[in-house]
């Protein structure tokens, strides 16, 4: 049987107790692989890399280096939220790092999807790969690897990986997560005890707020999209629509509208709102949001936002749309 094919006697994590199960053999394993040796991940405060953090200062405390770049791209609070779960909460050994200026220089002008993209992804492993030369001993580098990407990518996952370092940091995987589907991956989070808004963080672009902001990214505009997204997360949840939603966001276009604001003609921008339900993200349907919720979300964004005028919401199911518009 191929490393990589989920044991078929391998019974699906269902519940707390089966989790601890887990938990408990994973721990073994992982003290017998890594032994005294360090080892390496890139925590970006997405589900699947907690998870595998939370596992490893079980297993193996400071021996495990983790590495936080905030790269400006990320949603509001999340930064904040991985220094004070992991080093001041679970006393991780964790190395923060502001790159947030250099991401934003170099994506300067770029307006093409996947130029950014390749930006983004290119920048975040030269300074990952600045990380890991600062630290000696590090033999082994974990990831955030799931089934469902051994099942679609192949064996290495490409968002969380580092799979493009040189050859010299070619460090011995360390993949604890890689036969548990997402909502395994969840309920094993639970146990670890990490917070409830990190376990069931819905899904995230990897390069984050970088395709949210359409176009070339300027800083006052990727602000606008942080900010509104941060008020139709806080709404959902105090509606009762977080969790009954698979996902919602808000995008800034790079174009404005003329609009009024305190008797006076302004000129900004649009937030579109998108929120879709979905099985497989093959095909997504659009949450039917009450209308009132709708213009009380228009006008908190319209009045606590800079630079935004105008609120839509995108009625696109895919196909024809996409779920995110980059």
């Amino acid at each position: 049987m191929s490393n990589n094919i989920r044991p078929e006697t391998m019974e699906r994590i269902t519940t707390p107790e089966l989790a601890k199960a887990f938990i408990d053999e994973k721990l073994v394993e992982l003290r017998e692989q890594i032994g005294d040796k360090k080892v390496l991940l890139a925590l970006s405060g997405g589900v699947d890399s907690s998870v595998v953090a939370a596992l490893l200062i079980k297993a193996v405390g400071k021996q495990l280096v983790c590495v936080h770049v905030n790269h400006g791209l990320l949603r509001k609070g999340e930064p904040e939220q991985v220094v004070k779960v992991f080093r001041d909460e679970m006393d991780a050994n964790l190395v923060y790092v502001d790159a947030v200026d250099r991401f934003l220089d170099k994506l300067v002008g770029i307006a093409e999807p996947e130029k950014k993209r390749k930006i983004i992804g290119a920048e975040f492993i030269r300074v990952f790969e600045e990380e890991a030369r600062k630290q000696e001993g590090i033999e082994f580098l974990a990831q955030g690897t799931i089934y469902p990407d051994i099942l679609e990518s192949g064996p290495v996952k490409a968002h969380h990986n580092v799979g493009g370092l040189p050859e010299d940091l070619q460090f011995e995987l360390v993949e604890p997560l890689k036969f548990l589907f997402k909502d395994e991956v969840r309920v094993v989070g639970d146990a670890l005890g990490l917070p409830a808004n990190m376990v069931y963080r819905q899904p995230f672009p990897g390069p984050g707020l970088g395709v949210r902001c359409i176009g070339a990214i300027t800083r006052d505009r990727l602000e606008a999209v942080r900010e509104s997204d941060a008020i139709l997360r806080e709404e959902f949840a105090k509606n009762g629509l977080e969790g009954k939603v698979w996902q919602y966001f808000t995008i800034v276009p790079d174009f404005k509208s003329t609009g009024v604001k305190n008797d006076k003609r302004s000129y900004e921008w649009p937030v579109i709102i998108r929120a879709v339900n979905t099985r497989d993200a093959m095909i997504a349907t659009v949450e039917d949001i009450p209308f009132s919720l709708l213009q009380h979300i228009t006008s908190r964004i319209t009045s606590e936002v800079a630079g935004v005028n105008r609120v839509l919401y995108d009625l696109t199911p895919k196909p024809t749309g996409t779920i995110e518009w980059e």
